[in-house]
């Protein structure tokens, strides 16, 4: 199992990641994400005419980090 504490996400190939793909690696629905990225608790960017939303793939694996490091201390 990989530390996510201790990765250097610098070294991850950084790419922009769909709704859908963000989704599946956080293991959550699609609209779970979509509103913890309203609330800022994640950010994303806007592309295209249509506004669709893309998430840096360290983004989300911070993101993991934060959640899970919450979850041990509780």
């Amino acid at each position: 199992m990989v530390d996510m504490a201790t990765m250097n996400f610098s070294e991850t190939n950084n790419v922009l990641l769909t709704v859908s793909e963000a989704s599946e690696l956080l293991h959550v629905h699609a609209n779970t994400l979509r509103r913890w990225n309203d609330a800022g608790l994640l950010a994303s960017y806007r592309i295209g005419s249509r506004g669709d939303r893309r998430f840096w793939r360290d983004d989300v694996m911070r993101f993991l980090v934060r959640v899970e490091t919450r979850e041990k201390r509780v």
